[in-house]
């Protein structure tokens, strides 16, 4: 089989398509034919060597994926070989023609969700549940803004949040993205390339400023944020590049919130929640994962270059068959 692999750290050229052995699923784990992989920005900060521990090298990244089970090790009942499937984990890595994850990884994939939406799935809804519900605790009638809108945790909050009653404004840095997140059901939508647009909250939200704010690039954003926030508002921190100086006078005369999230640390109940919510949400169609763009195997580099361009309108992900 093919898997994309990783033998050193350093720029997008070290992920390199390679022939690697057959799976075979162990006790408790279930072998997946893959059909997409998902592309996500904390792949390529692993692959850098810039976060969190490393892993052993050689190594095949990505977490999330969808195709059909192929086969099932001993003790798994919950799911059976020709079953539609998606996962948020994997033990062996995702950007590949196979995988193996633990039985307890596994979700369902609904008929309605083709297997590119499904590989776009995992990480960015979860991310998105957990700050939007169960950091920022949001509100029906409330106004949040979603920094990065049109991205694949962006899009998800966007959905989130309509199929909630939760008012949104969001961001985006093309004309693509910007009516892309409209047509998710955004209100407004800004172009984050526009010196100062973040005064325009003001006027939208009758001078209010939103009570919720996802910010996924907290080096370059949060101080602004902090000016704009609605008395008593949260910020929630999913992502940064870098350290960033705030004025801590911002957050006391509104008694706002400044939250942070890494999907790591939900605990397993709240990660049950968010899958339950999410899977909901995919069956009732509320939930509609958008995909930008696949790239074969081989072309894992540059999707991971495209990851950090400011033009995203929708998910990146590899489609092992093309």
């Amino acid at each position: 089989m093919k898997a994309v692999r990783v033998r050193q750290f350093g720029e997008p050229e070290v992920l390199c398509l390679e022939e690697v052995p057959d799976l075979e699923p162990a006790a408790g784990q279930v072998l997946i034919k893959l059909e997409a992989a998902g592309i996500n920005p904390v792949e390529a900060y692993v692959r850098a060597g810039l976060y969190g521990p490393r892993p052993t090298l050689p190594y095949t990244p990505g977490t999330d994926g969808a195709g059909v089970v192929e086969a099932v090790g001993p003790g798994v009942v919950g799911v059976v070989a020709g079953d539609r499937v998606y996962t948020s984990s994997s033990i062996t890595g995702t950007y590949a023609e196979k995988a193996l994850v633990a039985e307890e990884q596994i979700h369902p994939l609904p008929e309605r969700v083709g297997f590119a939406q499904g590989a776009a799935i995992g990480i960015p809804y979860a991310t998105a549940y957990r700050a939007l519900i169960q950091r920022a605790k949001a509100e029906p009638g409330e106004v949040v803004l979603v920094h990065g809108a049109s991205g694949g945790v962006g899009l998800a909050a966007v959905q989130l949040s309509v199929a909630r009653g939760i008012r949104v404004i969001g961001t985006a840095g093309s004309e693509e993205g910007r009516r892309l997140v409209l047509a998710q059901g955004a209100e407004h939508v800004l172009d984050h390339g526009k010196e100062g647009y973040l005064r325009e909250l003001i006027s939208l939200t009758a001078g209010r400023g939103p009570e919720v704010i996802l910010e996924m690039l907290a080096n370059v954003n949060l101080g602004h944020d902090l000016e704009v926030l609605a008395p008593r508002g949260r910020v929630v921190v999913i992502g940064s590049r870098g350290p960033v100086e705030i004025s801590p006078r911002d957050l006391m005369n509104r008694e706002g919130s400044l939250l942070a999230m890494r999907l790591p640390n939900a605990t397993p109940a709240e990660r049950a929640r968010a899958d339950a919510a999410i899977h909901a949400g995919l069956e009732n169609g509320t939930l509609r994962p958008v995909v930008r763009e696949e790239l074969a195997l081989g072309q894992a580099a540059q999707a991971h270059r495209w990851l950090f361009e400011s033009k995203a309108a929708g998910k990146i992900v590899l489609a092992p068959g093309r």
